[in-house]
């Protein structure tokens, strides 16, 4: 197969900014994904920047621009059983499977407008630049917007994504919500049908890519302009009790006391210190917080008798987790002798493993990068995505592009236009390069049962 080269549009060349050099030499054009951003941000809930959660009349809003602007792009729109949005264009080979692209369209409250909504915008990017160059792809394109990848109102994430994969929780759907309903009507709200959800795992795709923003201030601080991921951390959550005495806060000695939070205290200090020395021997990115704590009777005159934490580890590599785990085991053990309580033996909650990028696409995608001209480094996320569930069902890997001062899942979160339009121009460069290696397989392949055929 020949394919048209894809070269820089004069819009593109006249956009080169602070990545001037690279971002001017693009066939893509940043001024659209900066479009395809304003329209989104521009649904959110009053004075609430920027909040367009999944299954509210705002994401539905949100849904909707997406889909207008797939359809623009010449995309064919489809919403599956399990409320994803797909725009899909058509490859020259029926049944070669698809090459997909994209992210989420949902914030978490108060977040930020580029989380997800950068990854959507560029997989449509990448479907426009590919009709300017008047490239026809072998292998069917899906742009994908993917359900309620941050948690929902029904408390649960990656519902889209896990549905794909097919490995939902069947009673996830009988998860309420505050205002009332289920997960299930809240599917069939926004177009799926839970009662065949089943229907939403996928077997054709070659390939899945996600561009998103770092979520961290590595690529900024080091001015690298892309991060290629080598794993999606994994997410173990351990639960603490620790169980004291209450007491009148006024009448009992300080020295006869058994309160449950000057020991849990203590013991959150110890982790903090246990995470941090365990980087020195941690073979990838690791990090470990306390972030939930609540204690009882929560009276100012009443020494606390019970406090409850939840610690939330993220490790790259899967010994680094089983390391530490005995770590804070330890750590609640001692705690409770230094301090005159009980604490039990941490309790599992969840325990999600680490998943890998796929080494060919990881390896694409830095060919893509010094092919553009785009700085690299590898680089491991601390958080989840939904590239972590296709996985499951289909080689996938992710690009990083900085965002300013590493903030996210706030009002302040930003990333520039130029540094979108690279990690867009890479990933199309990615595409294109893994729908050549399909066509030149598949000739190969025709060429060997030729050559056995004229043997025979």
């Amino acid at each position: 197969m020949t394919t048209p080269t894809l070269r820089p549009s004069s819009t593109a060349a006249a956009e080169g900014g602070r990545l001037a050099g690279a971002a001017a030499n693009l066939p893509v054009r940043a001024q659209r994904i900066a479009d395809d951003i304003a329209a989104l941000a521009a649904v959110t809930e009053p004075g609430r920047p920027w909040t367009r959660r999944a299954f509210t009349p705002r994401f539905l809003e949100g849904r909707d621009v997406v889909a207008a602007r797939m359809r623009a792009a010449g995309l064919e729109t489809r919403i599956d059983t399990a409320g994803n949005l797909f725009g899909r264009r058509p490859g020259r080979v029926p049944g070669l499977g698809t090459i997909m692209v994209g992210s989420h369209s949902d914030t978490v409250p108060d977040g930020g407008r580029f989380d997800g909504i950068a990854g959507v915008s560029v997989a449509l990017e990448i479907a426009r630049a590919l009709d300017d160059a008047g490239v026809a792809l072998d292998h069917d394109l899906e742009v994908v917007d993917f359900l309620a990848e941050e948690v929902s109102v029904y408390g649960v994430s990656c519902v889209g994504s896990r549905s794909l994969a097919g490995v939902l929780d069947p009673t996830w759907l009988d998860r309420t919500r505050a205002e009332g309903g289920t997960l299930a009507e809240g599917i069939r709200d926004v177009g799926g049908d839970p009662a065949r959800i089943g229907a939403a795992k996928r077997s054709d795709i070659r390939a899945f890519l996600e561009l998103h923003i770092e979520q961290g201030p590595v690529l900024e601080a080091e001015r690298i302009d892309l991060g290629i991921v080598t794993a999606i951390s994994g997410i173990t959550r351990l639960e603490i009790l620790v169980e004291g005495r209450a007491d009148h806060a006024g009448t009992t000695p300080m020295g006869s006391r058994a309160d449950a939070l000057v020991a849990a205290s203590a013991l959150v200090g110890e982790i903090d210190r246990a995470a941090k020395a365990h980087l020195a021997t941690a073979r990838g990115h690791f990090a470990a917080t306390v972030g939930e704590f609540a204690m009882l009777p929560n009276a100012a005159n009443v020494v606390p008798s019970h406090v409850r934490m939840l610690i939330d580890m993220r490790a790259e590599i899967r010994a680094d987790m089983e390391a530490f785990v005995p770590q804070v085991a330890a750590l609640a053990e001692a705690a409770a002798k230094a301090h005159g309580v009980t604490i039990a033996p941490p309790r599992l909650v969840s325990d999600n493993p680490p998943t890998p990028a796929d080494p060919h696409l990881l390896a694409t995608l830095e060919a893509s990068a010094d092919a553009v001209g785009a700085s690299r480094r590898r680089m491991a996320s601390g958080a989840g995505h939904d590239t972590a569930w296709v996985s499951r069902v289909a080689p996938a890997a992710m690009v990083f592009v900085a965002c300013r001062g590493g903030r996210s899942h706030c009002a302040e979160e930003w990333a520039e236009s130029d540094a979108i339009a690279l990690g867009a121009a890479v990933m199309l460069e990615a595409v294109v390069r893994l729908d050549r290696e399909g066509a030149a397989a598949r000739a190969a392949a025709a060429g060997a049962e030729t050559a056995v055929g004229e043997k025979r």
